[in-house]
């Protein structure tokens, strides 16, 4: 309790109040409760359904004591409230099982700050790297792209010179323009969550495209920003039902998942899936086989294969590989009869 900071010790206080005002008949001790509550949060996993929409939370005992690592060799994914931990991985006898706490997709600053409430700091080696890896890795992740387009460079700021320098070919972005692009994409993108908030997501999504261009033209392409722009972008087009639109920017995500998320991953497993949902929708027959083809490659390993959202997603890869085989069919014999 000692280490809790000022907002974390008020947070607690509060709801153990809360609880009292809600038991006015049963006597606690305010200080038992906090303490309790203050587990809870160390030790509770949120419960997530098989697409890892959050569903509640609940305190696994056996499953809290697995340490946290940055590069884990194991997953927790639920079935309905079972928690289940599976290796990713070959895991060598006496090696210790490691899961992650948190979403790794982020500089190593931003993971240590999440891992706070927890109360020790990671050292594995993805926390550790030589410190001009970890400067190039938020250049990249967090900075700007280079002013070439055809250039994946990273730019690193140059005090002298007022500007953002690109490592690969030289070429240098005036920090000027450079913030007057990004005060536009912080207007536009409070705008589009007003839309948002309002139930008015036609205007939300026409204004988050506005920001998506600036952001490509801004970013890097490998950016969590960007990433982070085309994922509310995709999920405002699903409540549109425009599935066109939709994959376009599901394919965008493609690229950065594999980058952010090491295979195999839950997170890219169901990208995938949604990739192929859109194609097969669009009656992109072949590329929908692809995309669950890749969906089941990752997804069979982190989620295992006898729940019912695997069958369904087993059935669906089914499914299109015989509308392929019967369309590849179909061409040829009109190929035989020409």
């Amino acid at each position: 309790m000692s280490e809790l900071d000022e907002k974390q010790s008020v947070l607690y206080a509060q709801m153990s109040n809360l609880v009292k005002l809600v038991l006015p008949s049963v006597e606690v001790d305010l200080r038992e409760i906090t303490h309790n509550f203050s587990k809870l949060s160390c030790n509770a996993h949120t419960i997530c359904d098989e697409e890892l929409r959050p569903l509640g939370t609940g305190l696994y005992p056996v499953v809290s004591i697995i340490n946290h690592s940055c590069i884990p060799n194991a997953v927790l994914v639920f079935g309905g409230r079972i928690a289940v931990v599976r290796a990713v991985k070959p895991i060598s006898k006496g090696a210790e099982i490691v899961i992650s706490y948190i979403d790794t997709a982020a500089i190593t600053m931003t993971r240590q700050n999440a891992l706070k409430q927890y109360f020790f700091k990671c050292n594995c080696l993805r926390c550790t790297k030589d410190p001009l890896e970890e400067l190039k890795e938020e250049a990249i992740l967090e900075g700007y792209r280079c002013k070439d387009q055809k250039c994946f460079g990273f730019l690193f700021y140059e005090v002298e010179n007022k500007a953002f320098a690109c490592q690969v070919c030289g070429l240098r972005r005036d920090e000027y323009h450079i913030n007057r692009i990004v005060n536009e994409v912080e207007e536009l993108s409070a705008k589009a969550a007003s839309f948002v908030s309002t139930g008015n997501p036609s205007e939300a999504s026409l204004l988050y495209k506005k920001v998506e261009q600036l952001e490509s033209k801004l970013f890097h392409p490998y950016s969590i920003k960007l990433l982070g722009t085309r994922e509310t972008l995709l999920k405002i087009l699903l409540e549109l039902n425009d599935w066109r639109e939709a994959l376009t920017y599901c394919q965008l995500t493609i690229p950065v998942y594999q980058r952010l998320y090491q295979s195999p991953h839950p997170l890219l497993g169901l990208q995938y899936y949604t990739c192929g949902k859109l194609e097969w929708l669009l009656e992109q027959t072949e590329d929908a086989l692809k995309s669950f083809t890749k969906a089941v490659e990752i997804l069979r390993i982190t989620h295992g294969t006898s729940t019912p959202f695997m069958k369904e997603l087993f059935s669906k890869l089914e499914e299109s590989r015989a509308e392929d085989y019967y369309c590849l069919s179909a061409h040829d014999g009109r190929m035989i009869e020409t």
